[in-house]
Formats: C-alpha cells, sequence, structure tokens
C-alpha cells in the first residue's frame, strides 16, 4: 500500500488537547501541590515527562505499519489479561482510595486498565477482520460477549466501574460499525443495564451514589458533594470565566479537580468560551477519527480506527457528563486532559496508530 502524509488536523487537535491539559493541571493542581510537596510544579512536572513519553511513543508506533501488528494483538490480548489479573494481588497491585487499579513499579506506578483498552480494540478488529460475517451470528457474537464478560469481572474485581463502562461502550461502537444485528446489540444493552444495576446494589456505596445522584440538593453535603463543587464551579465561570489561575474551587473545594474534574476548573477559570473550545477540539478529534476509518484501505484498519477514536469519544462523554451531573459520579479522566501518567501515554500511543492508518487511506 502507498503511503501518504498523516492527517495532520488529527495530529495539530491532539497536540492542542495535550497543551491545554499541561497548562490546566498546573492551575488545578498548584495549591494540592504546595501543601503536600512543598512544590508547586510537583504534579506538572510528572505531566509533563509522561506528555513527553507519550509523544515519543506516538511517533514510534506511527512509522509502524499497522498491519504488520496482527500476529501480534492474540498474545498482546494475554499479556492484558494476565496484568489485570496481577494488579489483584497483595504485594503487586497498589491500593489507592479503596481501589487496586496500578502496578507499582517503584519509580512509577501505571494501570492495566489503559493496555486493556488498546489490547481489546486490536483483539476484536483483528477478529472482524478475519471472520466479518462472525459478528452477526449468535455464536460469533456469544463470544464476544464472553471476551467482554470476563473482562468486566477482572475490572470489576479493582473496582473500576467507568472503565468498564468506556470498553464496553467502545466495543459497542466497533459492533455497530461491522453490521451486528440489531436484536443482539439490544440484548447486550439489556444485560449490560441488568449486570449495571446488579453492581449497584452490590456495594452500599454504589446504591449511595445514584442516590445522591437523584437527590444532588438534598445529599450536597454527602454523597452529591462532588457534583455540587463541580457544578459551583460551572456556573462561576459564565461567559468568560474567573480568569487562569483564578479558581477557587481549586482550594481544596473540588475533590480531584486535576484529575476526573479537571473539565470544571477549566469551565471555571476560562468560562463558557474555553469549555466548548475544549469541546469543540473532541468532536473534531472524532470526526478526524471516524474519517480515517471510513476511508482506511481494509478492514482491519477500519475496525481499529472505529475502536481507537472511539475510546476517546466514550471516555470524553462519561468525564463531561460527570462533571455537568448529567451522570453519577465514576472514576474516569477526560483524554489528554487530566493529570495522569499511564492514561496519557496509552492515550497517545492510539493517536499514533490513528496516524499510522490515516497514512494509507484511500482518499
Amino acid at each position: 500500500m502507498k503511503k501518504k502524509q498523516p492527517d495532520i488536523v488529527l495530529f495539530l487537535t491532539t497536540l492542542l488537547l495535550l497543551a491545554i491539559g499541561i497548562i490546566m493541571v498546573l492551575s488545578a493542581s498548584s495549591y494540592d501541590a504546595m501543601l503536600k510537596y512543598d512544590n508547586p510544579y510537583y504534579f506538572l512536572n510528572r505531566q509533563l515527562i509522561w506528555a513527553l513519553l507519550g509523544i515519543i511513543a506516538m511517533f514510534f508506533v506511527m512509522q509502524i505499519d499497522y498491519y504488520r501488528l496482527k500476529p501480534f494483538v492474540v498474545p498482546g490480548f494475554i499479556v492484558a489479561i494476565i496484568l489485570l489479573i496481577l494488579v489483584l494481588i497483595p504485594g503487586i497491585g497498589r491500593n489507592v482510595g479503596g481501589a487496586t487499579r496500578w502496578i507499582d513499579l517503584g519509580f512509577t506506578r501505571f494501570s492495566p486498565s489503559e493496555i486493556v483498552k488498546i489490547a481489546v480494540v486490536f483483539f476484536f478488529a483483528r477478529m472482524m477482520s478475519l471472520e466479518p460475517e462472525k459478528i452477526k451470528t449468535i455464536k460469533g457474537f456469544g463470544f464476544c460477549i464472553g471476551i467482554l464478560g470476563l473482562i468486566a469481572l477482572l475490572l470489576m474485581k479493582q473496582p473500576d466501574l467507568g472503565t468498564t463502562v468506556a470498553i464496553a461502550g467502545t466495543a459497542f461502537c466497533m459492533f455497530i460499525a461491522m453490521g451486528a444485528r440489531i436484536s443482539h446489540l439490544a440484548g447486550l444493552v439489556g444485560l449490560g443495564i441488568m449486570g449495571i444495576v446488579a453492581l449497584i446494589l452490590d456495594e452500599p456505596y454504589r446504591l449511595k451514589r445514584i442516590t445522591g445522584f437523584l437527590n444532588l440538593w438534598e445529599t450536597a453535603s454527602d454523597e452529591g458533594y462532588q457534583t455540587v463543587q463541580s457544578l459551583y464551579a460551572l456556573g462561576s465561570g459564565g461567559l468568560l470565566g474567573v480568569g487562569l489561575g483564578n479558581s477557587r474551587q481549586k482550594f481544596l473545594y473540588l475533590p480531584e479537580r486535576h484529575t476526573d474534574f479537571i473539565f470544571a476548573i477549566i469551565s471555571e477559570e476560562l468560562g463558557f468560551i474555553g469549555a466548548f473550545l475544549v469541546l469543540s477540539l473532541f468532536f473534531l478529534f472524532i470526526w478526524r477519527g471516524f474519517r480515517i476509518a471510513l476511508h482506511a484501505p481494509d478492514t482491519f484498519g477500519a475496525m481499529l480506527a472505529v475502536g481507537l477514536t472511539s475510546i476517546i469519544a466514550v471516555q470524553s462523554v462519561i468525564n463531561m457528563g460527570v462533571v455537568t451531573g448529567s451522570l453519577p459520579v465514576t472514576g474516569i479522566t477526560l483524554p489528554f486532559v487530566s493529570y495522569g501518567g499511564s492514561s496519557l501515554l496509552f492515550s497517545l500511543i492510539g493517536v499514533g496508530i490513528l496516524l499510522n492508518i490515516s497514512k494509507f487511506s484511500m482518499k
């Protein structure tokens, strides 16, 4: 296949989101970093290191023709599953905030779930490219459900409902793109709803989150506190914001201000204009990603592009939905923008693969 130049719009959009994220991580985390580490640039410095590693990784994978990765898909998926199991072993997995989602390497820690997101996309893309009609059969669709069920089981042992929903949403988008039957998709949605209800009823803290979400202002000092503080930040921003670095909510009022709720700080400091800019960049990213899928030279490339774009789309929708009070609180970051090393690294690796696919565009 003849190569072209990679999608420059997708590339520049990614860099813009990354630049906004770095600036806002500094603004949102400086006070917290000063209190905890006596260094206002603590989180910024770490984010810059991960951003640099991510950009290097993005350029590296962009040079590897995506179809040459096909033989490594199944071994890579098996490794990802093993890592999900390892994180549950005491002494290997690290518990932070009541969740065991990280493997501690001593000098840093990483989340295996970030690897699993990409591994799942590759696995389904390979399967659909080898047997495109399989997804339309009960046996083939049931196999896909079994794979998702295994991943969901391991993720919920951590527990990590946000990533579970994100991976399920990504797979759902891939199934639609491949022409799965509506009846099968409806069944998957039904199973997903029943599973989420069961998980909520199984853990009191999840049930509290739902009741807090449904009775937000009545629980503003308890379960609804985080969402209410986020809405205060959104409302305070107005049209133009209170000014970069002038957030009030970052002074320990809003929890997770530089991670899961960084969009609230963006809205407070940069106002509606800033929030709309970030939202527009994500729409632009998603459009270019699906455009790459439409013009990919083969099914494997098309499904990869759909999956990798859907990861960003689903995570963004969930994150912004939580921040705006449209969805119950769940721990998931805003891609490219939130603080988080492994999330940023593997998001940029995904972009590198997308850019590689775009080099073989049929248009």
